[in-house]
């Protein structure tokens, strides 16, 4: 009791924050259940009769893996080009020597990310539309034919890796560059001394003074392999990329919203809460045993 009297303020500033957090993250979590009940609009989740793993049924369905399959591949392409770029943009930009241009490229680079997705899809749409949009003016005065990319599936997964990274990657650069900061310049001018060129720096001070929060931005990472996020490809979707575009996020807004399927899409997500976890668990415990750097 006399250490809670001693910070008695720091724990009066954190309660409401802690509050949110209940209220909102673990008091809805009673609602999982509805995974394991046959509930309907109308009734009362506590009186839905049991049915077990009986909204589990969706792993016999063809359309499921086809959602998981478009998860994954458009996962792994954001993951791939994705990490690395904040990591080379907050490189380069820290080797710009101009204060006032490097703060012209920070606030550009991460402008967009205060952007709705909403306002981006509306964006994309008018640069890419067949009627009018720019790209195919320019494809159509090249003497080439319009590309319809909003209806395309080769161009689906391009359209949402290439706007994630616009949108995205100035605003992740902002960690790498705080941690760069506060790598001691000393380092440097040893390294300087001794004639290391800016690549030995980057490779022998810089890289592994930035390790600990790549680790850390990595093992937060890791969830989106399975949730690669609704509010970027609904928007763009349409039933002429329905077969690239359909992910699990969209499946289970369809299946639970659309269609009335409660239970499975709760199951859906369920399944895709704990994966996730598990992905971090396993990452956490992964970067441990390589670099001794984790979450916890």
């Amino acid at each position: 009791m006399g250490r809670f009297y001693k910070y008695r303020w720091q724990y009066a500033m954190i309660l409401p924050a802690v509050t949110l957090l209940f209220l909102f993250n673990y008091v809805p979590m009673a609602g999982i259940q509805i995974a394991f009940r046959d509930f309907q609009i109308g009734s009362s989740i506590w009186n839905s009769a049991w049915v077990g793993f009986d909204n589990f049924a969706f792993f016999k369905e063809p359309q499921f893996w086809v959602v998981v399959t478009n998860t994954l591949y458009i996962s792994v392409l954001k993951f791939i080009f994705g990490f690395p770029a904040p990591i080379l943009l907050a490189l380069m930009i820290n080797e710009v020597l101009h204060s006032g241009f490097k703060r012209f490229v920070q606030s550009v680079s991460y402008l967009p990310h205060f952007f709705s997705w909403i306002v981006v899809a509306y964006i994309l749409q008018s640069f890419l539309t067949l009627d009018g949009g720019l790209v195919n003016d320019v494809i159509q005065k090249t003497g080439n034919e319009s590309i319809f990319f909003l209806g395309s599936t080769e161009w689906f997964r391009p359209m949402i890796v290439g706007s994630g990274l616009w949108k995205e990657v100035g605003w992740n650069t902002i960690l790498y560059l705080a941690a760069i900061t506060a790598i001691d310049p000393q380092l440097y001018e040893a390294a300087k001394v001794e004639g290391a060129g800016k690549l030995a720096q980057i490779r022998n001070i810089t890289l592994p003074g930035i390790m600990p929060t790549i680790t850390i931005v990595l093992i937060l990472s890791i969830p989106s392999l399975i949730t690669v996020g609704m509010d970027q490809i609904y928007p763009m979707m349409n039933s002429a990329n329905m077969s690239v575009s359909d992910v699990l996020d969209t499946y289970v807004l369809r299946s639970g919203l659309q269609q009335g399927y409660f239970g499975m899409a709760t199951a859906v997500g369920l399944l895709s809460s704990v994966l996730a976890l598990v992905l971090v668990l396993l990452t956490n415990a992964i970067s441990r045993k390589i670099n001794g750097e984790g979450l916890w």
